[in-house]
């Protein structure tokens, strides 16, 4: 049966499937109606906004009380944008903060360490923030072609982003992604107060207590169990509050530094290529046999897309194996949904899982096919959501005025759809 779309020579926007047919990032660019997105807009907070919990969203509001007594009483750092100047933080870091000291273990009781390696020896765990980007199309079909094996990533998306682009965060899904939060509106964690703080990993990740539905629940019919905070920003009291809401905080060892080009006067792509060739000439020294390691890089423009493509073979002659975060752990649903399972580690680079079911979605709402086609949110194009992420790049550069601080460079899994065998389920299943 041919439908409206085909009729009319349009690509299908309400379905994953038409989603990932379109081929000219133009097309893939131009603004969409996604009608369970458009419904939601009045319970989330302003789109690109720092987020705050809505004051009658009763649900947000008592979670916020339920784990509110286990954060710490830390004060916020900086402002958004990452600036600490005049800031007198103490010199032996009690706050276990990562932008001062890279500390990701925990100095307050009850939270568990970051996640920054890969425990399997010569293992790389790959992953991309920022996500999704509107024309990801060409690098979601490369990371689908290899070697009749799909790679398969972690992918860390923002809030507004999901709701900017609901097909594409779908299409990650049903690809096999693992799909992790990075905050709703991109800024620095540790500068927002608690409250907000948790307002920005909620609407993005855990929007309905009892009845989970939150962006990417909403695109994509899953929540996720992981976090990146961005900039790799995080001290305590915002590990406190991801792990309330369920969430484990990932870091990572290596920093691509690909969101710069373009971007940071004077840094050229021979520069971002020495980050990635750095990592590589380690693995070929054999630091990684042993322990693997953690690449961060970028969903975030052509640009970058394009320099993972160019570095994936130079990445698989020096690993064994490149897995997405809950592989490596061997975390084998990494949803709250019970439905969705992956391989764990050894089942991955065996080649099983793959062919254990076919890709799928859990989200089934369609969008009315005659339906305006303008944008849900209130960005007034794919270009502005662009050059949104793009001006926050450029922000990434914080006056830290403290000595010994670092600046944060960072920015803003093929998951099995379906249940394995309760034998195999039973052999291999692990949670967070």
């Amino acid at each position: 049966m041919v439908d409206a779309h085909q009729r009319r020579g349009e690509p299908d926007r309400s379905t994953e499937k038409g989603e990932s047919s379109i081929k000219d990032p133009n097309k893939e660019c131009e603004p969409y109606l996604y009608q369970p997105i458009a419904d939601a807009l009045a319970s989330f907070p302003p789109i690109w906004g720092p987020a705050t919990i809505l004051p009658e969203d009763g649900n947000a509001l008592a979670k916020w009380a339920s784990i509110k007594a286990n954060v710490p009483d830390i004060p916020p750092k900086g402002d958004l944008q990452g600036n600490t100047t005049g800031l007198d933080y103490p010199a032996e870091d009690p706050d276990c903060w990562w932008t001062n000291t890279k500390c990701m273990t925990p100095k307050a009781a009850g939270l568990p360490p970051d996640v920054s390696i890969m425990p399997e020896p010569r293992t790389l765990g790959y992953g991309f923030d920022d996500g999704p980007n509107c024309s990801h199309n060409a690098f979601y079909d490369y990371l689908q072609s290899q070697d009749q094996k799909a790679i398969w990533t972690a992918m860390f998306y923002i809030g507004s982003n999901v709701m900017d682009w609901p097909m594409e965060t779908r299409r990650a899904v049903a690809d096999g992604h693992e799909i992790c939060v990075h905050s709703w509106s991109h800024h620095y964690m540790t500068a927002f107060s608690s409250e907000d703080a948790f307002a920005e990993l909620y609407y993005s990740e855990c929007k309905h207590v009892g009845h989970l539905m939150q962006a990417v629940k909403i695109a994509a019919g899953v929540t996720p169990t992981c976090w990146r905070p961005p900039f790799g920003d995080v001290d305590d009291r915002i590990r406190a509050i991801a792990n309330g809401l369920g969430l484990r905080t990932i870091l990572w060892e290596y920093d691509s530094q690909d969101w710069q080009y373009g971007v940071t006067p004077g840094v050229t792509e021979d520069m971002v290529d020495n980050e990635y060739q750095a990592m590589i000439n380690d693995a070929k020294k054999g630091k990684f046999d042993k322990v693997g390691t953690m690449i961060l890089a970028h969903e975030l423009d052509d640009w970058t897309m394009n320099e993972a493509r160019k570095f994936y073979p130079l990445l698989k002659e020096v690993f064994d194996h490149i897995v997405p975060v809950a592989v490596g752990y061997n975390i084998t649903q990494p949803y709250v949904e019970n439905d969705i399972v992956m391989p764990n580690f050894a089942q991955y680079v065996a080649g099983i899982g793959q062919n254990l079911i076919k890709n799928g979605t859990n989200a089934t709402s369609t969008v009315n096919p005659n339906a305006p086609r303008t944008t849900v949110s209130a960005t007034p194009s794919s270009t502005a959501v662009n050059n949104n992420i793009k001006k926050s790049a450029a922000a990434r550069a914080p006056n830290l005025a403290l000595g010994g601080l670092s600046n944060v460079m960072a920015s803003t899994t093929s998951i099995i759809l379906g249940i394995i065998s309760a034998v195999v389920l039973g052999a291999m299943a692990q949670q967070w």
